[in-house]
């Protein structure tokens, strides 16, 4: 005879695996700090490329302006100033970057401690048969 709470923790555990049993498992194959550096480096990288698209487009829309005034400026101070807003960008970047890893980190844990308790909870329903 069919046992419906067995029924119904095995199609509740079909569902995680087949959706977010998935990515959390990818999450969990690593410690929490390799987990977060391998999310920074990402961001770092992305945070550039963004940076750089950023200042792109700044350069493009105020163009005129700079070309006017390129030789009465000092290079170096605009350059140093550049280098402040990007350090800046990327600071907070990569501070966002580190809680939304740290969460996510601690949410994939504790969604597969949840799975595996409903694993042995089901593996009792079969030793209890026997």
């Amino acid at each position: 005879m069919l046992n419906e709470e067995k029924v119904i923790l095995m199609t509740k555990l079909a569902s995680y695996e087949t959706h977010e049993g998935k990515r959390c498992q990818k999450v969990a194959n690593y410690f929490r700090g390799d987990y977060i550096v391998i999310q920074l480096a990402k961001s770092l990288v992305a945070a550039t490329i963004s940076f750089g698209i950023i200042f792109g487009l700044y350069m493009i829309y105020d163009l005129e302006e700079f070309m006017e005034n390129i030789y009465k400026m000092d290079l170096i101070s605009f350059a140093r100033n550049i280098l402040t807003y990007y350090i800046y960008f990327v600071v907070v970047f990569l501070a966002i970057t580190y809680v939304y890893s740290a969460w996510c980190y601690y949410k994939a844990k504790k969604s597969l401690r949840n799975y595996y308790q409903n694993l042995k909870k089901l593996s009792s329903f079969y030793k209890d048969k026997n």
